[in-house]
């Protein structure tokens, strides 16, 4: 995918990325990290009671151009673009959530790369418990430290990635995805879902989500969370403190639509 509007410098510019952009799986891994730390995973929109646009051009000027952030679809989406401006291939692939208690259509959307003959799942948009670099999908059953957090991939019975993360102080399934390929047109009716029916957790509560080198801040509601070095300091927001909260900790402008 491609948005006529997307410039490769701005995205850089963006998410403070410095260097050029060499296509290697270290380069991919800082452009991922410096996203991952400047984009929140945000649905300000869904809260606002709009249906989140998949329009490409729509993406670059809400994210580059206003500075927001945005969920799966918008911020792989964007990243997918940098992908395709640096010569990465790369494939949407379909996700099934598995934090729910009942099992979940294959609403989210995570990337796989590939770089001399080796896959690589990417995904800067699974909020809370997203992983924060690349990890290859020949290494299962390993753990992988990133920063504080550790992941691992696995296999399950019916032969579907199983993407697994440490929390407190046990491996919880995160989201199984198979490597069927998926154009950018099959993610609507899931972001539909997500965008408006009851049950989605992006319609019930405020999510928003920002990762730095020591952990992260996650806004769920009106409690707000800060996960540092494996601490967690957590407070409640009231609401005449929203909007000036937004800004300082996440970089947002709450009444910007």
């Amino acid at each position: 995918m491609q948005a006529e509007n997307f410039s490769l410098q701005q995205y850089f510019d963006r998410i403070g990325f410095q260097k050029s952009g060499k296509a290697d799986i270290a380069t991919i891994t800082d452009m991922m990290r410096c996203q991952l730390f400047t984009v929140p995973f945000e649905n300000l929109d869904v809260q606002a009671k709009k249906i989140v646009s998949l329009i490409p051009e729509e993406i670059v000027r809400k994210i580059l151009h206003k500075r927001r952030g945005g969920y799966c679809y918008e911020v792989n989406g964007l990243f997918a673009m940098a992908l395709e401006a640096t010569g990465i291939p790369y494939q949407f692939v379909a996700a099934r959530p598995m934090f729910y208690p009942v099992k979940r259509p294959k609403t989210h959307m995570a990337l796989v790369l590939t770089l001399d003959g080796v896959r690589w799942l990417c995904d800067l948009g699974f909020g809370s418990y997203g992983i924060r670099a690349p990890m290859r999908l020949d290494l299962l059953d390993v753990q992988v430290e990133q920063d504080s957090d550790t992941f691992m991939l696995t296999l399950s019975d019916n032969q579907e990635y199983v993407l697994k993360a440490m929390v407190d102080g046990e491996w919880t399934n995160q989201y199984a995805f198979d490597l069927s390929r998926h154009e950018w047109i099959d993610f609507v009716p899931a972001n539909y879902l997500n965008s408006t029916h009851p049950d989605a957790v992006f319609v019930q509560k405020l999510l928003i989500v920002l990762h730095d080198q020591a952990g992260r801040k996650i806004l769920f509601g009106d409690t707000l969370k800060i996960v540092k070095n494996g601490q967690t300091e957590q407070r409640t927001i009231v609401p005449g403190d929203r909007i000036s909260m937004l800004s300082r900790e996440f970089g947002l402008d709450a009444t910007e639509r």
